[in-house]
């Protein structure tokens, strides 16, 4: 008898450990899978699932989404950071009915042609979604293979095109087996593949990890460090907005001086937002989210 290749070994690991999480349930949709693909990117699972409750709650497929204007979407997100991916979503729910009828097509090339959607998130949808047969290669996944075929401690900062032929090389040929053998290596990497503290005692990978073969060698690339948050401008960003955001009209200037007392450093973090698309600015120093109608007497 043969031995059992890497993704019979991760996906009979991935049956008995994965986590329940409701964009995995039978029958979810399309739609449904989008929208945790992109809320999920630099995001913890914790987070996204309150979120991603509310938004489908509201907003169950993309016609009801792309009904409403970009300003919704914004205050919909909250605070699950990087507020740009609600406005890539909004953009994509009305491209979808724009060009799909309101439905998420099972093509890679028109999901990649939608505002928003780049290789991992159109491969994620058909795999999850569609059950194809695609290498769905995150952060996770290239460390994954990384260790457990190449022997090396990662794999990069970026995926390359190397890295989705290598992880396809280990899907099976079945498209269900191979969208369920992706979701195993994504959930290895996540929970016991870990960056800084691997769990190799518990991965049904260890007996034949190239990586843990050859000595758990360090990397040899440069570390990337945490990214600091408190006082940069993405902290201030993050107050300026979320005061517009719990605002239901427009907001003058002189409010918004009161979140952050560094003249230059507020000034420059709301021109971004307004650059972004994140924030609309008035005449007479009055903001705006997008689509808001301003009044004539700003809070």
């Amino acid at each position: 008898m043969s031995e059992p290749t890497l993704a019979a070994v991760a996906t009979r690991w991935y049956d008995e450990n994965a986590r329940d999480l409701p964009w995995r349930e039978p029958g979810v949709t399309a739609w449904a899978v989008l929208v945790s693909e992109v809320m999920l990117q630099q995001t913890p699972v914790v987070r996204v699932l309150p979120a991603w409750h509310a938004w489908l709650s509201r907003w169950p497929g993309p016609a009801e989404l792309a009904a409403d204007p970009p300003a919704e979407a914004i205050r919909m997100w909250g605070r699950l950071g990087y507020p740009r991916r609600a406005l890539r979503l909004r953009d994509c729910a009305v491209a979808l009915v724009e060009r799909h009828d309101g439905t998420v097509p099972a093509d890679l090339h028109a999901l990649l042609a939608l505002p928003g959607v780049g290789d991992y998130t159109a491969r994620a949808v058909l795999a999850f979604a569609y059950g194809q047969r695609h290498p769905v290669v995150d952060t996770n996944v290239r460390r994954l293979v990384a260790r457990a075929v190449a022997g090396a401690a990662d794999a990069g900062p970026s995926t390359r095109p190397a890295d989705l032929v290598a992880t396809e090389e280990l899907l099976p040929p079945e498209p269900a087996a191979a969208a369920r053998a992706s979701a195993a290596f994504m959930e290895l990497g996540a929970l016991v593949c870990t960056a800084r503290t691997p769990r190799c005692v518990d991965c049904p990978l260890a007996t034949r990890c190239a990586w843990l073969a050859s000595g758990e060698p360090a990397p040899t690339g440069p570390t990337r460090r945490p990214q600091r948050y408190a006082g940069t401008d993405r902290q201030v960003r993050g107050l300026l907005l979320a005061v517009l955001r719990e605002t239901p009209g427009p907001v003058s200037r002189d409010r918004l001086d009161l979140v952050w007392s560094d003249d230059v450093q507020r000034a420059r973090a709301l021109a971004t937002l307004v650059e972004d698309g994140l924030v609309t600015s008035h005449s007479d120093a009055v903001y705006t989210l997008p689509g808001a109608l301003p009044h004539t007497q700003p809070l």
